[in-house]
């Protein structure tokens, strides 16, 4: 649904984002679709959709807004929160790092080179397994049932389910992703069953959504845990800091710091072109553009995130 009414400067956004959306949508055809990854790899190059969604829950959808896409690395963001509320902030991060890597999101170069042989953060693969691995339960069904089931929470859709077709096309295809899970056990990074561990991460990212799924979720985090329509308290604060800090410097792979620069609020990207990102205090967004540029971002959601950003003075700094 879109609203038209809303606090003003949403507003203003609802009548300039269709023309700042037509122009993103030009810029799409500078990338394409993730192609590693092969259920991915025929996704409409051409699409464009956002949400947005301010305090009040009103909520403005523009462009391919229905299309569904797998959260890929964006469900990093909600695998380091649930291990964050199951661990506390020290457990995790005796395990992973809090530093850009500066390498490409699949690198597994520093776990052999630099000590601790810790992944440099939770965003890079290395990282996110390492996370996948702290998430409590009996089992690899157990911790992914509880994974989902947070995702659902926050966006308060409890429809939100697997795409079976991606989770065994990522599966057959994870040669790098379990080499990389090897040498985190090797490492005492991790500890149990690698591919049980693995799974977990696999089904993490075939979590299907869409753009109006990611913005409900994103408006929690604007508002530092506490969902703004109902009022429920739903993530510690200083754990939703923690992880906006980390989508600021570590978010979009290697280009976050020119995202820093050119939008200067917290997002995560993911490889299905989708992007999670927030306006502290204002709105949660949700993007999805299947078109990646080089550094394996959506080429047109980037676009559109920056260049609304900077119309609208949303930066942190």
């Amino acid at each position: 649904m879109f609203f038209k009414k809303s606090f003003k400067k949403n507003n203003l956004l609802a009548e300039e984002l269709p023309a700042l959306l037509h122009k993103s949508k030009q810029t799409a055809n500078y990338g394409k679709p993730a192609n590693y990854i092969p259920a991915l790899a025929n996704s409409p190059a051409h699409l464009l959709g956002a949400a947005f969604i301010d305090k009040a829950g009103h909520t403005i959808l523009e462009g391919d807004h229905p299309f569904p896409f797998t959260l890929q690395s964006i469900s990093k963001v909600f695998a380091l929160l649930l291990a964050l509320i199951d661990n506390g902030e020290s457990a995790v991060f005796r395990k992973v790092g809090m530093e850009p890597s500066g390498d490409s999101y699949n690198s597994m170069i520093k776990l052999q080179v630099v000590e601790p042989g810790i992944p440099f953060n939770p965003f890079i693969n290395a990282g996110a397994i390492a996370v996948s691995s702290l998430i409590h339960g009996k089992d690899k069904q157990e911790k992914s049932y509880r994974l989902l089931q947070f995702i659902q929470l926050l966006s308060g859709n409890p429809q939100i389910s697997y795409n079976e077709t991606v989770y065994i096309s990522e599966a057959e295809t994870a040669d790098l992703n379990r080499s990389i899970a090897y040498l985190l056990k090797e490492n005492e990074v991790i500890s149990g069953e690698v591919e049980e561990t693995l799974d977990v991460y696999f089904r993490q990212c075939a979590v299907e959504a869409t753009v109006q799924d990611l913005a409900k979720c994103a408006l929690v985090l604007a508002f530092g845990g506490v969902d703004p329509v109902s009022g429920k308290s739903l993530i510690p604060k200083r754990y939703v800091q923690i992880t906006l800090a980390l989508m600021l410097t570590c978010g979009m792979y290697d280009g976050s710091g020119q995202f820093a620069v050119q939008a200067g609020i917290p997002a995560k990207s993911a490889v299905s072109g989708a992007i999670l990102a927030v306006v502290p205090n204002k709105l949660g967004i949700g993007v999805i553009a299947p078109a990646l540029n080089k550094k394996g971002n959506s080429q047109a959601g980037v676009h559109l995130l920056e260049a609304a950003s900077q119309k609208f003075n949303w930066s942190c700094f």
